[in-house]
């Protein structure tokens, strides 16, 4: 959860991919909960003065580059346990597709919640927390699948969606102490990164209908006689011919 305080001018992947991609995203979700949790213990071992130096304060320029620092501090371990499970299990979902893409997705989301927690919330308040990472991985997890045409992700996408709708309500007004703004910008953030960071795959091009009079090419052997080891060559097998053509048009000759 984000959450604010009074402030005071003080392409297609094969399965072996797939694995080795997902391992890389345990890895990783795994590192980001190390740092988190070991900022949280020297925060806590400094009072707290962390948040009040790395914290974001709105519309006030020179707190711009918080932003990118105070999605990784949080007010209290309540603050810091409440989010780590979704934080871990959302992320791992938006990454297991690929790391490098999920390096964007996070620096997008980052950006699109921090602005608008600066720009539109009120001037005397101080935010840290994860929760806008958290719903930006929330929305591109759901929308994800769709875009990138994908049936098992479209599936995990459906679940996420039915089980975690809850989430939405905070991303409104009305939960006090809570950036529900902060939580709106980083879901935009994450349902435009699934939009800007889909799987761009390359459309078959349809062939060219062929001059009148020419003849069309073919594979090398796709229609050469079928000898029996030993015999001597006989005319073409019309079956084993087309069959040929086909394994060749599939691209398995």
């Amino acid at each position: 959860m984000r959450m604010t305080q009074g402030w005071t001018s003080t392409g297609p992947q094969s399965a072996e991919e797939m694995i080795t991609e997902a391992r890389k995203a345990f890895f990783v979700m795994f590192g980001f909960m190390v740092v988190i949790w070991a900022l949280q213990i020297v925060n806590w071992a400094g009072h707290y003065q962390l948040d009040r130096e790395y914290g974001l304060i709105p519309l006030r320029v020179s707190r711009l580059p918080e932003i990118l620092t105070s999605p990784f501090l949080h007010f209290s371990w309540q603050h810091i346990e409440g989010n780590s499970g979704p934080l871990f299990v959302f992320g791992f979902l938006a990454a297991y597709r690929g790391v490098v893409r999920f390096l964007w997705l996070t620096l997008l989301v980052a950006l699109t919640s921090g602005f608008a927690e600066w720009f539109f919330q009120g001037t005397n308040t101080l935010g840290v927390g994860a929760s806008g990472l958290i719903f930006g991985y929330f929305g591109y997890v759901v929308l994800r699948g769709i875009f990138d045409r994908h049936l098992i992700d479209t599936l995990i996408g459906v679940v996420m969606a039915a089980s975690f709708a809850y989430l939405v309500t905070i991303a409104l007004p009305g939960t006090p102490g809570v950036s529900w703004l902060a939580h709106l910008g980083g879901l935009i953030g994450g349902m435009a990164g699934a939009w800007l960071l889909r799987d761009r795959r390359e459309k078959a091009v349809a062939a060219a209908p062929a001059p009148a009079g020419s003849v069309p090419a073919q594979r090398p052997g796709a229609n050469l006689p079928v000898q029996a080891s030993g015999g001597p060559a006989g005319p073409a097998d019309p079956s084993r011919s087309d069959l040929h053509k086909e394994l060749g048009d599939l691209g398995l000759l």
